[in-house]
């Protein structure tokens, strides 16, 4: 899987350099692309592999003196024109399906300076989704003497690879794989430098097989694996298993696995085997990745390392990374305690005079996953069925953002069926009732799955009860915040906020208010797409007005 790069150096603006060699006609498809690697001097770090030879064949076009060299002169003006070449013939939508994405030059940069202040150098360093090479070809420039590994499963990324390398003068140094990195497991003398930015493809894409890997390879760590893991997580147990004592390494990725269930394996590898050191956090409203709004992570390690704290980090301006390994420092005990770590990342000022975290006020609880909603969500296929077991609910977000902050009309709602337990609480009529629908709801799956398979009864939703204060938590947009007076329940599109202490009608009134206009996007994680979401934990660390104020009707 590709992890091409920008291709403006650090100390630049790409635009024009951009432009010139993407909008500016130098190359006009994947041919020209394949002979322009040729040409720059790709199969001088063979060999080749059999999909490479074949679109070397199929590359039998002449690129003109004049455009070859407009290309060296922009690879050694330290830009990446075959990278940025690749990106405009391939779309965004059409990468991404594979895990490719864009990293600014600066952060590589920042990432390889983080690497060359190590005390003794690597003598490999190994890219694990080298795409154009740009972390290869700076971390060559770095280290002149370290062996430089990339490994790709895109055989025109490879071509581009090669060709970038040999450009830099490091083709006796080089070796370009085509192959998956979790099969990789050469070991040498001395140190392996791993830097990158692993794949990101989400679960649906990850075939069975591998899915099992993760899951045994993850075992034999004495560590669970989540099926619903994206790659770059199989990338990280893969370095933590091939990877020997005091190699070490640093990896952006986007910053999910800091919080969501299926980062647990990265994070119990931060604080274990993997031997974390940092992890510094950037906002999306600094681009990390520049064709998708994403909030992203880099993870700085040493194999076998195991520091009292971890240093944590979060910036909103690629200007203001520096250097990588500052921060607020987190004792390991207490990440090992902590079930998401993104809040870390946050300092808390303290809060003006008479206010106060939201957490103070309210617990913030996640809605209720049914695991089938086409089962759960009452409709045609549940007729018959009592009152008694189906409650309005939220399950679409829009219901909290048109509601005007006062949810008042149960009935616009749909209702989501929530069975008790034990079905002798029933009467009969009801439980007959009952009966007859989960037999439907067993001809539709709603037994099977992951959630019904781990719930006390799977025909047992269990609804949390209605929440005063209900939000939405994932849009992009900030979260809208509505006073549930209809008594809906609330599934996992919303959060609902149960005050720790009773609030009069007024307070609450006020206190939503505030949130409805006080509360922005950057409160939040952005995630592939430009969606904002605010875990729980996160939600509780937005500052409010105290009770106090509230009780006095403060609106802002």
């Amino acid at each position: 899987m590709t992890a091409l790069l920008s291709a403006a150096p650090a100390a630049a603006s790409p635009q024009p350099a951009l432009q010139s060699a993407v909008f500016g006609g130098l190359l006009s498809d994947e041919r020209e692309l394949s002979a322009a690697a040729l040409a720059l001097g790709a199969a001088s770090i063979g060999p080749l592999s059999a999909p490479e030879t074949a679109l070397a064949k199929a590359a039998a076009v002449d690129i003109s003196p004049a455009r070859l060299s407009q290309i060296r002169d922009l690879l050694h003006a330290g830009h990446d024109p075959l990278g940025e070449i690749f990106c405009a013939l391939r779309s965004s939508e059409e990468r991404r399906e594979n895990g490719a994405t864009y990293t600014p030059a600066s952060i590589v940069q920042t990432m390889v300076d983080w690497a060359a202040g190590s005390a003794r150098p690597p003598r490999r360093i190994v890219d694990p989704g080298v795409g154009s090479a740009r972390f290869l070809v700076r971390a060559g420039a770095a280290f002149p003497k370290a062996e430089l590994v990339g490994i790709d499963v895109d055989p025109l990324a490879a071509l581009l690879a090669r060709a970038n390398l040999a450009a830099a003068g490091f083709a006796g140094r080089a070796r370009i794989l085509l192959g998956d990195y979790r099969r990789f497991a050469d070991q040498v003398d001395g140190r392996t430098l791993y830097i990158g930015n692993p794949p990101y493809v989400r679960h649906h894409q990850i075939a069975p097989k591998w899915k099992d890997w993760l899951a045994a390879e993850a075992s034999k760590l004495g560590l669970a694996a989540s099926k619903l893991a994206g790659l770059h997580v199989y990338f990280f147990l893969a370095t933590a298993r091939s990877a020997k004592p005091k190699d070490f390494g640093a990896f952006i990725t986007a910053a999910e696995w800091l919080d969501v269930n299926y980062g647990a394996l990265v994070r119990s590898l931060v604080i274990g085997d993997l031997g974390g050191k940092s992890v510094t956090v950037i906002d999306p409203t600094a681009q990390p990745f520049p064709d998708a709004a994403t909030t992203a992570a880099i993870t700085t390690f040493e194999i076998g390392a195991k520091p009292a704290s971890v240093y944590f980090k979060r910036v909103d301006d690629l200007d203001a990374l520096g250097d990588l390994g500052k921060g607020r420092k987190i004792n390991r005990d207490r990440l090992a305690a902590e079930g998401r770590w993104s809040h870390l990342t946050h300092i808390t000022e303290k809060p003006p005079e008479g206010y106060v975290e939201l957490g103070e006020l309210c617990r913030v609880h996640r809605g209720t996953v049914t695991g089938a909603n086409d089962v759960w969500i009452a409709g045609e296929h549940s007729n018959g069925l009592p009152d008694s077991v189906l409650f309005p609910t939220v399950t679409r977000a829009r219901e909290v953002l048109e509601a005007g902050g006062l949810l008042h009309d149960s009935k616009r709602l749909r209702c989501v069926i929530d069975i008790p337990t034990d079905l002798d609480e029933l009467e009969k009529a009801e439980r007959d009732a009952v009966t007859k629908f989960l037999k439907i709801a067993r001809r539709m799956g709603g037994d099977k799955g992951y959630v019904a398979s781990h719930r006390k009864a799977w025909w047992s939703v269990g609804l949390r009860a209605a929440a005063p204060i209900i939000s939405t938590y994932m849009a992009r947009r900030p979260p809208g915040f509505v006073i549930n007076k209809a008594e809906a329940r609330h599934i996992n599109v919303a959060h609902g906020l149960y005050p720790c202490e009773k609030l009069t009608e007024a307070a609450k009134k006020a206190l939503v208010d505030y949130l409805q206009v006080n509360i922005s996007q950057r409160s939040g994680r952005t995630y592939a797409g430009g969606l904002t979401k605010f875990e729980p934990r996160e939600m509780e660390r937005l500052i409010v007005p105290g009770p106090a104020l509230l009780a006095a009707g403060i609106s802002l």
